[in-house]
């Protein structure tokens, strides 16, 4: 199985790419979102079948994985792709995109926050997306409550250059954001970030793990949420991905917050499945719609 990391790293050699959403087109309501890293492997083999096939599932809203490497939109280009959402029936109003300060064997990762950024920003417009997702700080991005500050104020920039572009920014969270350091969080130091340039999206199976009461934060930090990755929590003692429903994370409860938060959108994504990922997202999308919305 693909790991998260291992993936990014092979998107700087191998096509990757990200969202559309084809700004003449709209996807039948309700949204029902799912991250495509979920079905990386598939996306990896044949982008047009998956697709297809994750349509047919009920999927009509996509957040792709990463645009950083290639520059491209899974090996095709703005308008194909655009085309074979709009022949799918879909909209893809976010991606993931990687910050860009780490180096692979010695070089510069392009289509990142701190490289090539500008025609990141334009391929997005140009498909028309809504939201670019810095997905992701590998542990060389991390480092002391002050390089955290460093990495706000890349954001802050970034997102000055996404606004001029009709584009919000957002950060997605994982655990290690809620590790303390001279008592404090990094994530209050990413949440210090400019909250017009810089929104959060809140991944709730992260937060959970790492002790937070999503709830709380909506409350919190009101409208600063306008995304989220819906995952559950396994009941074993490694508290491991699964299916949403067949946890022990209470997303009733959490989707009665969605205003308070300012959710706009949400993706299912489970990192790791037991089998086949599209048997996974089917008994996920079959609890939501019973369920959530």
């Amino acid at each position: 199985m693909t790991t998260r990391r291992s993936f990014l790293k092979t998107t700087s050699v191998l096509s990757a790419g990200l969202m559309i959403a084809p700004s003449s087109f709209k996807a039948k309501s309700p949204l029902i979102g799912l991250q495509l890293y979920t079905v990386r492997d598939a996306m990896g083999k044949d982008p047009k079948a998956t697709l297809a096939k994750v349509a047919a599932i009920g999927y009509n809203s996509l957040e792709g994985a990463t645009y950083t490497g290639t520059e491209k939109f899974y090996g095709m280009s703005p308008k194909e792709f655009k085309d074979v959402l709009k022949q799918n029936g879909q909209v893809m109003y976010s991606s993931h995109y990687m910050l860009g300060e780490a180096k692979f064997n010695g070089n510069s990762m392009q289509g990142t926050i701190l490289n090539d950024w500008d025609k990141a920003v334009d391929d997005a417009a140009e498909v028309g997306l809504k939201y670019m997702v810095c997905a992701y700080l590998m542990d060389s991005e991390r480092g002391d409550l002050d390089h955290y500050k460093k990495v706000a104020d890349y954001l802050n920039t970034a997102g000055e250059r996404c606004k001029k572009s009709g584009i919000q920014l957002c950060y997605h969270n994982h655990n290690f954001e809620f590790e303390k350091q001279d008592g404090k969080y990094p994530y209050d130091v990413l949440l210090s970030t400019d909250p017009d340039l810089v929104k959060m999206e809140m991944d709730i199976y992260w937060v959970t793990k790492a002790g937070q009461d999503p709830i709380a934060l909506f409350k919190k930090h009101p409208g600063r949420f306008p995304l989220w990755h819906v995952k559950d929590m396994d009941k074993t003692p490694a508290k491991d991905f699964t299916e949403v429903g067949n946890g022990v994370i209470n997303f009733k409860e959490i989707f009665k917050h969605k205003n308070e938060a300012g959710m706009k959108y949400f993706y299912v994504e489970q990192d790791k499945t037991p089998g086949d990922p599209f048997v996974s997202i089917k008994e996920s999308i079959d609890y939501i719609k019973k369920n959530l919305i």
